[in-house]
């Protein structure tokens, strides 16, 4: 389609797993055209070899560059050089940054300022800094488990083991509690004022507005329509094909 979004994925190797390499295109194509895809590190390091298979088969370009200070990640400075190069020549209308480090959050937030859409993805353990400089953050560590839970016993198993990550039986992952989301949604609504419903697609703006690393994938459910359905305050509506949420007892 002649107006979609054009992207740049720009992957810092020394920070994410090559595990994670078919989620982050699959989640880049979602919001437009990939038509940059380079990733950043020493290649002649040992750990580097699991992301060579990875980089033939799906046509990601690779970046060398030599650690040559012990224990400093010298692919940030290549990355960052790049990313200015690309905003700069006007190739692309977003960017995908994929790291945990937050040694790139100056970066994510002068691409935003340039006018350009910031899609961060790294794991669990990325700072707040980061996730919050881009406009939409995805926790790979999540999506993984839950994508994997799915293959090997259906959703009923994601269902059971969120069920075990909120009652802490299993170790909790850093993502925004559920009664946050919940009081997030009763004040978004109530702040509609005589309208006593928004539409469904505009509280999800909202939300991941308020909370980039939002996604309904980090709770077990798989459209935002199921995940609001476990709050007993909620109430939702169905007008034809659009679906509008309110408050009961209002």
């Amino acid at each position: 389609m002649a107006d979609e979004k054009r992207f740049a994925v720009l992957i810092d190797i020394e920070n994410i797993s090559s595990k994670y390499t078919e989620l982050i295109l699959n989640e880049a194509s979602n919001y437009g055209n990939i038509t940059i895809k380079r990733a950043y590190g020493d290649w002649t390091r040992q750990n580097s070899s699991t992301w060579k298979e990875k980089l033939l088969d799906n046509s990601i370009i690779p970046i060398q560059q030599f650690n040559n200070t012990v224990g400093k990640n010298s692919s940030d400075s290549a990355l960052i050089i790049d990313a200015m190069t690309i905003l700069y020549k006007g190739n692309v209308d977003g960017f995908c940054l994929v790291s945990s480090d937050s040694d790139f959050t100056r970066l994510a937030a002068t691409l935003k300022e340039e006018g350009k859409m910031v899609v961060g993805m790294g794991e669990s353990k990325t700072p707040n800094a980061l996730r919050k400089a881009c406009d939409n953050f995805k926790m790979l560590d999540l999506l993984y488990k839950e994508a994997d839970a799915e293959t090997k016993t259906g959703k009923k198993g994601a269902a059971k083991a969120d069920e075990k990550t909120k009652t802490g039986t299993a170790k909790k992952p850093s993502k925004t509690r559920l009664s946050t989301i919940e009081k997030a949604i009763r004040q978004i609504i109530e702040a509609k004022g005589e309208e006593d419903t928004i539409n469904i697609g505009e509280l999800g703006q909202h939300l991941t507005r308020r909370y980039p690393d939002f996604d309904t994938r980090n709770y077990g459910s798989s459209k935002l329509s199921k995940f609001l359905e476990q709050f007993d305050s909620l109430k939702l509506e169905k007008e034809g094909s659009t679906v509008h949420v309110g408050l009961k007892n209002v």
